[in-house]
């Protein structure tokens, strides 16, 4: 995994065309992703304290938030300030400056009290950790009792003429597409190739039961090419 200062340049870079970026590559898929993983998170009346970890420029914590009872609130943290500063104005724009705050932080260093929230959330995020293990551990450790994790991360199809296809628009179109319209190819080329490297399913759910938590489930979105798992503590 590259380490914590390349990934703050790198998203710092193309934070703002991030969005736009994510909206094209998935065919808009990425918004129906985060309703499905919303529905895990916002899933009780209680008034949820809910950590967005990776949170970017916000949609996933606006999201989360706009479906949360009265009193719930979200505290979203990431590496990049250039992407959080495009977060907080949507925050504004949405009305929701009382529920959600986005802070600059690092996930593998939470500075946060243990058993301080009912919900974590990570969505496109976690394959960027520069130490995996203790990024897990970490929201484990944040993490109340019955509480649960929730990461929503890109993957690749098993089916083999499915990932024949995948590789080609990742490797091949994207690298291109991201570079014509940010501008910064390079950050296109090892998005799609961190995808291919992370561990997925059976793999990554061993690495949450290693973190601390005990009952693990995948849902695969889109023939696998986004996973969802949550994990519970």
């Amino acid at each position: 995994m590259p380490d914590n200062q390349t990934i703050e340049q790198l998203f710092d870079g193309i934070a703002l065309d991030y969005d736009r970026m994510n909206h094209l590559m998935s065919f808009n898929a990425d918004r129906r992703w985060r309703r499905v993983a919303v529905h895990r998170i916002a899933d009780t009346s209680e008034p949820l304290q809910v950590l967005d970890l990776a949170t970017g420029t916000g949609d996933f914590a606006i999201a989360i938030a706009q479906k949360l009872t009265a009193g719930g609130y979200v505290t979203g943290i990431d590496l990049s300030e250039k992407m959080l500063e495009l977060g907080r104005g949507k925050v504004i724009v949405e009305g929701l400056s009382g529920r959600v705050t986005l802070l600059r932080g690092n996930a593998e260093q939470l500075p946060f009290a243990d058993n301080s929230f009912d919900r974590v959330s990570v969505a496109f995020g976690v394959r960027n950790y520069e130490d995996l293990n203790q990024g897990l551990s970490e929201a484990c450790r944040v993490l109340r009792s019955g509480g649960k994790l929730v990461v929503l991360e890109l993957s690749y199809p098993d089916n083999r003429l499915l990932l024949w296809c995948y590789k080609l628009y990742a490797l091949k179109v994207l690298p291109w597409l991201g570079g014509l319209i940010s501008g910064d190819r390079a950050a296109y080329t090892y998005l799609p190739e961190s995808i291919l490297r992370f561990p997925k399913g059976a793999e990554f759910m061993a690495l949450l039961r290693a973190a601390g938590f005990g009952h693990v489930t995948e849902k695969r979105l889109t023939f696998g090419v986004c996973r969802m798992y949550v994990a519970e503590k």
